[in-house]
């Protein structure tokens, strides 16, 4: 009647460690994110990570001859489409919101790859797109012609106004 410690917390076949990773990998790209206060911090990166890996691991526990894991991959990859096309806006001509579009993208591959490739890799992975998101604001700040047209960043419509009444 009474379950022993073991199987009270199991989660087979889903594993503790890789649910660490995936929280971890989810918050250190999430922790960048809210630092600057863009969208998708550490709660949604976390679930993100954590949810894409759960799914991988459940594809594959129901594998047989009509059922392919590689599908659930790619319906993941259609499906976060959806939540980075909701992070994503115009304001005043100007489309904000893509990089934390394909920082969702980035998030579900991570998740992806804590199924597929390992935990390790996926911490890896989490390492690196912040690097990517850090850096790129260090050599934006550093050169000037990197923030041009497109890439300059958004101000908001005050800032535009009163570079309009200026002119």
């Amino acid at each position: 009647m009474f379950m022993d410690l073991a199987t009270l917390f199991s989660i087979a076949p889903l594993r503790w460690p890789d649910i660490g990773a995936a929280i971890l990998a989810g918050s250190i790209v999430g922790l960048e994110r809210q630092l600057r206060a863009k969208p998708v911090g550490i709660r949604t990166s976390s679930l993100i990570v954590l949810g894409t890996y759960a799914f991988i691991i459940l594809s594959i526990e129901v594998t047989n001859a009509v059922a392919d894991p590689s599908r659930i991959i790619g319906q993941v990859v259609t499906g976060i489409g959806f939540l980075g096309a909701g992070v994503m806006l115009s304001k005043e001509g100007v489309v904000v919101g893509v990089t934390s579009a394909a920082t969702i993208w980035m998030l579900a591959a991570i998740g992806v790859s804590i199924g597929v490739a390992g935990p390790l890799v996926a911490i890896k992975l989490a390492v690196i797109v912040v690097i990517i998101l850090y850096g790129v604001d260090i050599l934006e700040s550093s050169f000037t012609s990197l923030t041009r047209g497109v890439h300059g960043k958004y101000t908001g419509w005050k800032q535009r106004v009163k570079k309009d009444v200026n002119k």
